[in-house]
């Protein structure tokens, strides 16, 4: 095989992993990865600002808008006005929510964040500058990108099947 050919096979296999576990997530449990970690964010920040969630991960605030709407008709979560501030929302889990986050299967870029993080500082800064190098020499720079790995768009519903060719999510499609 080819030098060319064994990086494209990984590429591939980045993709059809990241493909693999969305399809499960979303037959285990309805979600797709960007709801549960939503729910997780939600859950592990308590009272927080839809501000506060789009920071947090990397996202605009009308995707976790969206986002939220979704998992608040299915009774996931639930927002609430401010006491103290009129202008701001809180989002809030339900006990149909933790629930949920108790029975989900773990989403991929947390297996990969353990593994990661074991990595020596070297190794780490290695797969950094050659993961930029490919996403340059892929034209993919200017996408832009939540730090999640997931297929099809960030705020589809749950089960939705995605349409096309399979992608790292960027958020823009």
């Amino acid at each position: 095989m080819s030098d060319i050919e064994s990086v494209l096979v990984a590429l591939r296999r980045v993709i059809r992993a990241t493909d693999l576990h969305s399809k499960h997530l979303a037959k285990t449990t309805g979600l797709t990865a960007p709801q549960i970690l939503l729910l997780q964010t939600v859950r592990d920040k308590g009272q927080v600002t839809i501000g506060e969630l789009a920071a947090e991960m990397s996202l605009s605030q009308a995707t976790v808008t969206t986002i939220l709407d979704r998992l608040e008709k299915r009774g996931l979560v639930f927002r609430e006005r401010s006491t103290e501030d009129k202008r701001k929302v809180h989002a809030f889990l339900t006990s149909e929510g933790q629930s949920v986050l108790v029975k989900a299967p773990i989403p991929l870029q947390d297996h990969f964040a353990r593994q990661f993080a074991n990595l020596q500082d070297w190794e780490k800064t290695m797969i950094i500058s050659s993961l930029q190098r490919v996403a340059h020499m892929m034209d993919a720079q200017h996408i832009d990108a939540a730090p999640m790995l997931d297929v099809g768009v960030l705020d589809r519903h749950g089960s939705e099947p995605v349409q096309g060719e399979a992608y790292l999510n960027d958020g823009n499609h």
